[in-house]
């Protein structure tokens, strides 16, 4: 496994990072306990010390089942914590944006009790909620790092400008957006600046929810209450064929030149691009393989070939913006 220092912190993560959003089961048609927790002792045992999880997913459940986990293997001190807070929903799963003071502080002790540890190591604001005064968020989450129940301070889902003036009040040591070959926005704006500001990108979506996993056909079957069923444009009709038209395309690349999977390539080509830790959803043990990523690089050249081959196919890009939650 390789790892990296987090901004100028006293601490490093690995460049893989075990993504729990799946787990949780909402959006994802459910959840199976047992194989959820197997599934994140592998990645430990592995060499996979960071795990990204978030109490919306699964409504704490992602939470309890890492907690349980982190708890059986042991060795807390070397293990990298990254969850979320921002977000809250009613009985009837209705979610909204909520960074004030009162609710971080509520939150932040939910997640303590779920993840059955007494510190978080990145704490990170879900998304950027308008309604409340960077100043207060901010100022709330430097008290958690000034007293030392928190290790990092991360935004996800931010923008470059939103960042700025966060950055007023409080530093911001970590950057969760999405980016894939798929999903490339970023790059316009977002990893510069935390390239040249010393901000360490973990980035989500690396397989693009499963498109990149090369698993995927036309008449893949998805579980009831699948959100990529539901709502994800890149799994509809013909946008969804013409994707995993580009599926096809690079895999061929990948066995043919780099003697790898699309799978490695597409995680690969992540970390490759600037980014310090790519998050790899799984839910079953048999999707760990994230070893597979490590020792070997792409040159420049196989990097243009291989955007080349996205590029030809997917002509118009979706942003996953249809993943936000109402401000």
């Amino acid at each position: 496994m390789e790892f990296t220092q987090v901004s100028d912190l006293d601490f490093n993560i690995s460049r893989v990072t075990l993504g729990t959003w799946a787990i949780g089961g909402w959006q994802w048609g459910g959840t199976n306990e047992q194989e959820s927790i197997d599934t994140i002792l592998k990645a430990l045992n592995m060499g996979v010390t960071t795990i990204d999880t978030a109490p919306i997913y699964g409504f704490g459940k992602s939470e309890e089942l890492v907690g349980k986990a982190v708890k059986e293997y042991g060795n807390r001190d070397e293990i990298q914590i990254a969850t979320k807070l921002g977000l809250e929903w009613d009985e009837n799963e209705n979610v909204e944006r909520n960074t004030s003071r009162e609710r971080i502080l509520k939150e932040f002790e939910d997640s303590l009790r779920r993840l059955q540890t007494d510190y978080i190591d990145i704490y990170q604001i879900h998304w950027p909620d308008l309604k409340n005064d960077f100043k207060e968020t901010a100022s709330t989450m430097l008290q958690l790092l000034d007293r030392g129940k928190i290790k990092a301070i991360g935004a996800s889902n931010f923008s470059v400008e939103q960042m700025e003036e966060f950055q007023k009040y409080a530093p911001i040591h970590i950057a969760q957006p999405p980016y894939n070959l798929f999903e490339r926005g970023i790059e316009k704006d977002v990893l510069p600046y935390c390239n040249k500001n010393n901000i360490s990108l973990l980035t989500y979506g690396a397989l693009c929810r499963g498109l990149l996993s090369g698993k995927m056909d036309e008449d893949w079957e998805f579980k009831k209450g699948d959100l990529r069923k539901n709502t994800d444009p890149k799994f509809q009709g013909e946008t969804f064929k013409k994707h995993l038209r580009a599926v096809d395309k690079l895999k061929e690349y990948a066995s043919e030149e780099l003697d790898q999977t699309v799978l490695n390539l597409a995680v690969r080509w992540i970390l490759d691009k600037g980014v310090d830790s790519a998050i790899w959803g799984a839910r079953r043990p048999e999707q760990v393989t994230f070893d597979e990523v490590a020792g070997w690089k792409l040159t420049d050249k196989q990097i243009e070939e291989i955007e080349s081959i996205v590029e030809e196919i997917v002509e118009d890009p979706i942003a996953p913006a249809f993943m936000a939650p109402p401000e």
